[in-house]
């Protein structure tokens, strides 16, 4: 089994066991006032981590829900085991399983698997962006006025006025504006032409790990801006790489 192979599996196991569990009232482990942590979520993380180290056992795993194998080695997979908790919990079907391979610090192999809608983003380095088994790419469209854009407002207070800033800017010149609550189906959506950017002031590496090599091989561009004093969280920009984004940062 490739590692593409290997990955697209562990996120279908994995959002089987989130679709037999959606609707259904969900064990809360933590809560914040702009967010929750479910079992669920460590339940799917368990399960993906068992599935990637048990077929290369000296892998390291790093993920949303803490980290497995073998730290030291070149090989680490990124995994967010729900991303879109929040969304999962409220009902709302709109969440993934993102896993992404990195080897010596370069992104090689991403998978985003949305279990409710049965839709599956795949991509390898140096092969076509995937969505279901056929090639996609990001959209022509290059002009705000004729797209779609996704703005992320995080968690923190500073994060919260930063993305609503953006919003209200962009608002005025976009077509249509969305806050859909999931960075890796926001990059999905971008890697397939259904939306044109997506902005958030910060994010974390396994919320965008997959995603960044879907869009950049779909055509898109994405840049990614570390967030001092906060390991592996990032500001990012992703776009169809064609419309003038910066006229609302």
């Amino acid at each position: 089994m490739t590692d593409l192979e290997l990955a697209t599996h562990a996120a279908l196991e994995a959002g089987k066991l989130l679709r037999e569990h959606f609707g259904n009232e969900a064990a809360v482990d933590e809560a914040t006032h702009h967010d929750i942590k479910l079992a669920l979520d460590k339940e799917s993380q368990e399960l993906i981590t068992g599935i990637l180290l048990g077929a290369r056992d000296g892998d390291a795993l790093y993920g949303e829900e803490g980290i497995a194998g073998n730290q030291e080695s070149d090989r680490q997979w990124i995994v967010d085991p729900i991303d879109g908790t929040v969304n999962f919990f409220y009902g709302i079907p709109h969440f993934c399983v993102s896993i992404a391979l990195r080897v010596k610090g370069e992104i090689v192999v991403g998978v985003i698997h949305d279990p409710m809608v049965g839709e599956t983003w795949t991509v390898e380095k140096g092969s076509p962006a995937m969505l279901n088994g056929r090639p996609i790419s990001a959209s022509s469209r290059d002009t705000l006025e004729q797209s779609i854009l996704f703005v992320g407002c995080g968690k923190d207070e500073e994060a919260l006025r930063t993305g609503i800033e953006r919003f209200r800017r962009a608002s005025v010149r976009a077509r249509k504006m969305r806050m859909m609550g999931s960075a890796a189906l926001g990059m999905a959506y971008i890697a397939c032409g259904r939306l044109d950017a997506y902005i958030e002031s910060r994010i974390s590496l396994w919320d965008i790990a997959a995603g960044q090599l879907l869009v950049e091989t779909a055509g898109g561009k994405v840049d990614l801006t570390p967030v001092a004093g906060h390991t592996d969280a990032w500001s990012i920009v992703a776009t169809n790489g064609r419309i003038p984004i910066e006229e609302i940062l």
